[in-house]
C-alpha cells in the first residue's frame, strides 16, 4: 500500500494527541495539514487552549518559544529546527540590558518577533495590531521600542509619545518600495492595497491600509473592489483565496518570500510528531520573567491568558 503522508501525519496526530499550527506564511500543503492558520500570537493562545497535550507549530522559532511561555505543561514542537526570523536575531537580551542602562526607567515595548530571552528583559509585549495600544497605554512621555523600526514609526504616527527605535527591521517586508506598488497600482488600477506595517514608512504611505495579517482578511472581505494587492509575505495569499472566493488576490512583489516560513515541508511535520522532535524548552525563570510582559500587553486589552 502507497505510503500517503497526509493520512500519515493524520493518524500520528492522534496517536499523540496533538494539534498543528501553521502560521499565514507557511506552504500550502501544511496550512492545509493544519487545524489552525493564524497569526503568531494568535496561534500561541489556541494551542494554549487545545486539550491536546502536544504542540507541533509550523513557523518560525520564536512562534514556538511563544507557545512554550504560554503552556509550559505542553510539548512544543518546532518540525524545522533551524527556522529562524532575521528580524527577532537583530536584537539579542544584552542588547536589551543596554538600552536600559542608556534610557534609564524608560519603558522597553518588545513586538513578539523576538526571542523569549528579550521578551525576559522586556517591560511590555506587542503584536502588530495593538502596538499602538500598547504604547498609548504606558505612564511615560518616552517608549523604547524593539526590535522593528518600521513597526515603531508606524506606531510613531499613532502617538503623542516619543519612540526610540531599535534598527532592526524584516528582510522581507523591508526589501519592498514604493515603485513596486506603484507598479502594481498601474497593472490593476482599480484595486485595494493591503500592507503589513512592518514595510518601510514609505510603502505605509502609498497603501489604502496597514495591518496584522488576521486583520487583512476582514478589510480584503470589507472593500468593494474586486482586486486586492497584498504587500505581505506571500504565503498570505493562500488563507485570503479560501476565505475572500469573490476577490482577485495578488502579491505585490517577487521580493515577498520568506525562506524561514517555507522550509517546513510535509515531511517536516511528520518527522516532528514520529520522532517527537524538535521539542522547543524554555528555562521557568526565563519563562516567568517573558511571561509578565505577555500578561500586560493581555490586561491593556481586557484579555486574559
Amino acid at each position: 500500500m502507497a505510503f500517503d503522508i497526509k493520512e500519515e501525519i493524520k493518524k500520528l496526530k492522534k496517536e499523540k494527541n496533538a494539534i498543528i499550527l501553521a502560521h499565514n506564511y507557511q506552504i500550502k500543503e501544511v496550512q492545509e495539514i493544519a487545524d489552525v492558520t493564524g497569526d503568531s500570537f494568535e496561534l500561541a493562545k489556541i494551542g494554549k487552549e487545545a486539550k491536546e497535550q502536544t504542540i507541533v507549530f509550523c513557523g518560525v522559532r520564536f512562534m514556538a518559544e511563544s507557545a512554550a511561555i504560554l503552556s509550559p505543561e505542553k510539548k512544543v514542537l518546532l518540525p524545522v529546527e533551524d527556522a529562524g526570523c532575521p528580524l527577532a536575531d537583530t536584537i539579542k537580551a544584552e542588547n536589551v540590558r543596554a538600552l536600559k542602562k542608556t534610557y534609564p526607567g524608560i519603558p522597553v515595548v518588545t513586538y513578539i518577533n523576538s526571542s523569549v530571552e528579550v521578551k525576559a528583559e522586556s517591560d511590555y509585549c506587542c503584536t502588530s495590531s495593538n502596538a499602538a495600544d500598547v504604547v498609548n497605554a504606558i505612564d511615560s512621555d518616552e517608549v523604547i521600542f524593539i526590535p522593528d523600526s518600521n513597526l515603531g514609526s508606524f506606531v510613531q504616527e499613532k502617538t503623542d509619545k516619543k519612540l526610540i527605535l531599535w534598527d532592526g527591521h524584516c528582510t522581507v517586508h523591508h526589501r519592498v518600495n514604493v515603485e513596486d506598488i506603484l507598479r502594481m497600482k498601474a497593472l490593476y488600477e482599480d484595486a485595494f492595497v493591503i500592507c503589513h506595517p512592518e514595510c518601510r514608512p514609505e510603502v505605509v504611505e502609498v497603501c489604502d491600509v496597514a495591518c496584522s495579517t488576521s486583520k487583512m482578511i476582514e478589510e480584503a472581505k470589507k472593500t468593494d473592489k474586486k482586486i486586492v494587492i497584498l504587500v505581505t509575505e506571500e504565503g498570505m495569499r493562500h488563507r485570503l483565496e479560501k476565505e475572500v472566493k469573490d476577490k482577485l488576490i495578488v502579491i505585490a512583489s517577487p521580493k515577498l518570500m520568506c525562506i524561514n516560513m517555507k522550509k517546513t515541508k510535509l515531511q517536516h511535520v511528520y518527522e516532528a510528531l514520529a520522532l517527537e522532535q524538535t521539542e522547543i524548552k524554555v528555562s521557568e525563570e526565563i519563562r516567568e520573567k517573558a511571561l509578565i510582559p505577555l500578561k500586560r500587553m493581555l490586561e491593556i486589552g481586557k484579555k486574559k491568558l
